[in-house]
This record gives C-alpha cells, sequence and structure tokens, in this order.
C-alpha cells in the first residue's frame, strides 16, 4: 500500500547511496563531543507532520549533528532552532522547539520533508544522490496533495522544479508561483546558520513566508 508510513519505512532502510550510508554511520559512530552520550540515528530521515497537510515544506537533507542525530527533520540545530519558533509564531506548531523525536512537538497542517534523506558530506548531495530521493518526494506530494509547497533553499527548489517538469522560475525569497496543478510554490532562503547569522535570513522576512503560506491555504 502506498501511504506515508509505507514511504517513510522505505526511506529509513534505504541504501541506494552507498557515499551517503558510509558518511552517515561514520558521523553516527564518532559522533560530535558536545553529544558524545547520545546514541545517533544514523539512518535516512523521513518526513512528519500532519498527513493532512494543506502546506508542505522542502527542505535540503538532514544535518550531520542536527537530523542525522536525533532522527526527525530539522530537530537539533540551528536551522530547526531558527525554523520552529517561526512555525509556532504561524500557527503551524504546537510549541516552538524541537530537540528530540520525542519532545511533544505537533505540526498543525503541515508536513516537513526534504530533497536529500541522508546526511551529506559538507551539506551538498550529488545530482545523483538527489536524483535517487526524488522518488519519495513525488510520492509524499501525491499522497499528501498540498495547496501550498515551501522550499527553503534553492536546491529545494530546483528539485521540485524537476518533480512538476517546470522551467522558466527564478528562485528568489519571498518568490511565489501558482502551478499548473494549481498548488502554489513559495521560495525562501533555507534557515541555515550560514544565513541567519549574516543577516540574509531575518526572522521578519521568515515570518513573511510562513504567513504567506497560511494566506493561501485560505484562499485555494
Amino acid at each position: 500500500m502506498n501511504s506515508l508510513s509505507t514511504i517513510n519505512n522505505e526511506i529509513i532502510y534505504c541504501r541506494k547511496c552507498s557515499r551517503l550510508v558510509a558518511w552517515r554511520q561514520e558521523v553516527a559512530r564518532v559522533k560530535r563531543k558536545a553529544y558524545k552520550d547520545e546514541e545517533y540515528w544514523g539512518k535516512p530521515v523521513p518526513g512528519f507532520g500532519d498527513p493532512k497537510a494543506r502546506v508542505l515544506v522542502v527542505g535540503l537533507a538532514p544535518g550531520a549533528h542536527g537530523s542525522n542525530r536525533t532522527g526527525r527533520q530539522f530537530t537539533g540545530d540551528a536551522s530547526g532552532n531558527f525554523l520552529f519558533p517561526a512555525l509556532y509564531k504561524a500557527g503551524f506548531a504546537n510549541q516552538p522547539r524541537a530537540e528530540s523525536r520525542g519532545d511533544g512537538l505537533l505540526l498543525k497542517d503541515m508536513y516537513i520533508t526534504a530533497s536529500g534523506r541522508c546526511a551529506p558530506p559538507d551539506n551538498k548531495p550529488t545530482p545523483q544522490e538527489l536524483d535517487n530521493c526524488q522518488s519519495y518526494l513525488e510520492r509524499e506530494i501525491a499522497i499528501i496533495q498540498p495547496k501550498v509547497i515551501v522550499c527553503l533553499g534553492k536546491i529545494a527548489f530546483d528539485r521540485l522544479l524537476k518533480v512538476f517538469a517546470l522551467r522558466g522560475l527564478k528562485f528568489s525569497h519571498g518568490a511565489t508561483y501558482k502551478l499548473i496543478t494549481g498548488q502554489w510554490l513559495i521560495c525562501s532562503y533555507h534557515p541555515s546558520q550560514q544565513n541567519t547569522s549574516t543577516g540574509k535570513l531575518t526572522v521578519k522576512m521568515f515570518d513573511a513566508i510562513w504567513k504567506k503560506a497560511g494566506q493561501l491555504t485560505s484562499r485555494s
């Protein structure tokens, strides 16, 4: 049966990319000093959230010591520390923090997934590795049928262009497109520490993305 639980189970046991399998397992074995007493997830990270969501969020890939450690998208690293307060403020999350899979976080009307499911070296999955993951994203979109898709970063944007076979669209923060399917695509800079610490992505800019997502779900 093609369901989110089936897809997530396939993702967790996926071994399509030998480079990523070796890297994620090595990171989980060696660990970062700050987390030396924790057991790392060390596997591909599935999506999570509301299965009836009208908003789908697509990120890049798990962080080596974030999602690869906690086993949940955007949980346990600086990107998540910037993302979840914004989602809480916009009414998409029941709390502003994300520390572990058992921290009580619930998403409302939102599902979070990624272009790549394994932590890549230097946060840079290869095009082939992203191609290997694309079917998971396609199936998630088909099941959830979101009204709004928010892509966090250009890699997620480019991957969605492939999923929908789109041409001619340009990535910029806040750019919004209505697809031929009737769905909306919203572009945002990724909430990476590199972007947030330099001011490329501010709290105000990020809040505007989620406000727009909420407005578009009510209009769709």
